[in-house]
């Protein structure tokens, strides 16, 4: 079985009456996830977590196999329960979607890299991308340039969440480095130095919004042309 597959799919059995028992999957995932937080996936260990906890890492493995398996909890967690979109169309509920997604992300950015880890999805994050599907419902786009579509619009956010995790203002700060070369080396790099010329003037940092508005207009340009055949 995957890593996580039987502490994310299979239900719960209620314990029996009593004193809950002081450790238990919910706790160890959610003192793994502070961890990650603060101080980044590769913090994590089941002796680190179990340490945390005031337990040996033996206990631990009596509610979670492993790390791999925890990291899988963790991540769909992360997510977060999927929320129903406002309404509105394919567009609005795609922009509202991204903006949820990314403030996962900017909350959890050890996402970035628990979510390339080999895994099984969990139903929280499957959840979102079913959200972002039924958006774009009725516009003419096959089940595979949907699933591309929301491909897409994920890879845009994690790029720009990578540069954020990086620097607060990642434009500002290429101009910052890049200035004093372009102050001295203008001439031959004309093309450069006029764009941060014009970039300095409220332009940067909006990277986001950006690229997230020139895939929505790539996409109403393709869904248009489906309703025009």
């Amino acid at each position: 079985m995957a890593p996580g597959a039987k502490l994310l799919w299979e239900p719960r059995t209620p314990g029996a009456r009593g004193p809950k028992p002081v450790l238990s999957v919910d706790r160890i995932v959610a003192v793994a996830t502070e961890v990650a937080d603060a101080e980044g996936l590769a913090a994590v260990s089941m002796q680190r977590v179990a340490d945390e906890l005031g337990f040996t890492k033996m206990s631990l493995y009596r509610h979670v196999p492993g790390k791999a398996d925890l990291v899988a909890v963790m991540t769909d967690r992360a997510f977060g329960e999927p929320v129903e979109l406002a309404d509105g169309d394919w567009r609005t509920q795609l922009r509202e979607w991204c903006r949820l997604m990314y403030a996962a992300l900017e909350r959890h950015p050890w996402l970035l890299d628990s979510s390339l880890c080999p895994r099984v999805w969990g139903p929280f994050e499957l959840g979102w991308v079913e959200r972002a599907l039924v958006a774009l419902e009725g516009t003419g786009l096959t089940g595979g340039e949907r699933l591309d579509a929301v491909a897409t619009l994920s890879g845009h956010l994690r790029a720009i969440a990578e540069q954020a995790r990086n620097s607060a203002t990642p434009e500002a700060d290429f101009a910052r480095t890049l200035g004093a070369l372009m102050a001295e080396h203008a001439e031959r790099f004309p093309s450069m130095a006029a764009a941060m010329a014009e970039a300095a003037d409220g332009g940067q940092d909006n990277a986001l919004d950006f690229g997230l508005d020139r895939i929505l207009d790539g996409l109403a340009v393709l869904i248009e042309s489906r309703r025009t055949r």
